[in-house]
This record gives C-alpha cells, structure tokens and sequence, in this order.
C-alpha cells in the first residue's frame, strides 16, 4: 500500500515537472516570436515586389493630407523667411488659456510664473535665462518665441517634442499676455477691475 502510494506521488512530481517545463518552452516561443516578428525593416531589401524594395512609392499624384505643413507662418514661425510679426490664428481666450496652461508646466522651472527668470531651478544654482520684460524681449517679433521653443536658444533645448506647434503659439501668447501684465497702465483696466485693484485687500 505504501509502494502504490509512492508511486501515485512521484507521478504527480514527474507529471508536474512536464507540465512546467511544457509552460517554459511555450514563454520562450513566445518571446522569441515577439521579439523577431516577420517584417521588413527600413530599407530592407524584399524579393516579393519587383524593384527589390520592401519600402513602397506611393502613387503618382498622391496628395498628403494634414501633415506637408506647408504654411510657413504656422509651422515655422516664420512669413517671407522673416521672423512673424502676428499670430497664425485668431488669439482668443481659449488659446491663451491654454498657453497658461502649457507655461506652467513647461516654462515656470526657468521662467517663474510672471516671466522674470527666477524660477525654482535658477534659486537652486540653474543660470537665470533673461526675463520677458527686459525691453529686447518685449520688442522682438512673436515669432521669435515660437522659434525658441522650436529649436531651443543657449542653455534652453527645444520642446518641439513636447508642444506641437498650435501650443508654442499658444506659449508665446501667454508670453505676451505676461509682458503686458508687468507693464500695463492703470487706463487700459476695466473700472471693475480699478476697483479691486485699488481695494484694501489688494494693498495688503
């Protein structure tokens, strides 16, 4: 009786180790076909089509749709080659919200929230970039913005990967926005807006 029970047991053992190894090898298949799928990379050459290419010629005629971005003003900040002196679009609030939004996270480590360069990275020992509101900055066109943060300037990298275009004009809308902000005069308030800047609290 104890034999038969032992027998029972190392069947179960040797069944369980098939079953494991079983599992192991069908992983690794798996694995293997995931990391070596059938297709062609770049310029690989293929015997299926006819010129030896595995990357195909799109038809004669074929028009792209959405991605040429063939507007200059739009796309590169730029009208006649030259730096653009107005928006691409309508500015309107939505845009600038947006800008504000994309400044805040993007921007404000170097530029702080009002544009003066003295933001958190610049108090921890990062060279302070220049403000907004120093008068070179509050003259140049808004297209220089929107080339900045295409292609980067000095110690600042490009965020063409991280802001698509429409959000580097919407950046260098806010920018604008901030510039006016630090050099408005009282007259170009609404009188509601006189009144709470001239309120006590405001004061304090």
């Amino acid at each position: 009786m104890s034999r038969k029970r032992n027998d029972v047991h190392s069947r179960r053992i040797l069944t369980g180790w098939v079953l494991l190894a079983a599992a192991l090898l069908a992983s690794a298949g798996c694995n293997k076909d995931m990391a070596d799928q059938p297709r062609y990379e770049v310029l690989e050459r293929s015997n299926f089509f006819a010129d030896g290419s595995a990357m195909r010629v799109p038809p004669a005629g074929t028009v792209a749709r959405g991605m040429l971005r063939i507007d200059e003003h739009r796309y590169r900040g730029r009208v006649n080659g030259q730096l653009a002196d107005t928006f691409p679009f309508p500015v309107e609030q939505a845009l600038l919200e947006r800008g504000r939004e994309r400044y805040q996270i993007y921007c404000t480590p170097c530029h702080d929230q009002t544009g003066s360069g003295q933001g958190m990275v610049v108090r921890k020992g990062f060279p302070a970039p220049p403000s907004f509101h120093i008068d070179r900055l509050r003259e140049v066109p808004v297209g220089h913005f929107f080339d900045v943060i295409t292609h980067g300037f000095g110690r600042m990298y490009d965020y063409s990967a991280q802001l698509p275009p429409d959000d580097r004009w919407a950046v260098a809308a806010y920018i604008r926005v901030l510039q006016l902000s630090q050099n408005a005069s009282a007259d170009m308030l609404s009188p509601e807006d006189l009144q709470q800047l001239n309120s006590p609290r405001a004061t304090q």
